[in-house]
């Protein structure tokens, strides 16, 4: 079967075509070396500023060590894609900030839920990295975590 590339394209990214034990397509995935970073803002980018004060926005102190670690994973081919707790109300200044402060990335989804504790479910590979106030190197460590039993 032959596939249009553009269907195979994300962000200017190739997506291997995968297909079920029945010959059906499945859902597309990328390369084993291109991550696929989801990045927070408030409280890991920038000061955590809650959707309450959005005045405070415009004006959130950026982190260290966030813009260069970020721009260089974009550099490098992987994806950045923000995805933030705040509403599409505050889009526009959200889009504002990262331009004055020159982030690159290919997305920014709106509306997370609030609050923590996530727990996420995918069919896909999920790598979680909790950000303790510094962006420095990654390391690989095991660590207990959560699965369905089998």
């Amino acid at each position: 079967m032959q596939i249009n590339l553009e269907i195979m394209s994300e962000n200017n990214h190739e997506l291997k075509e995968l297909k079920g034990e029945d010959g059906k397509l499945l859902s597309p995935v990328l390369n084993e070396e291109v991550r696929n970073f989801l990045i927070d803002i408030d409280g890991t980018i920038c000061d955590d500023i809650p959707n309450e004060e959005p005045e405070r926005m415009v004006s959130a102190k950026l982190y260290p060590d966030a813009l260069e670690t970020i721009n260089k994973w974009y550099e490098d081919g992987h994806i950045i894609t923000f995805f933030t707790s705040r509403t599409e109300d505050h889009r526009k200044v959200t889009e504002e900030w990262l331009a004055m402060h020159q982030f690159k990335y290919h997305g920014l989804l709106m509306g997370k839920p609030r609050g923590g504790n996530y727990h996420w479910i995918d069919n896909h590979m999920v790598r979680a990295t909790r950000f303790k106030g510094k962006f420095t190197d990654m390391i690989r460590a095991n660590k207990t975590i959560e699965i369905f039993e089998p």
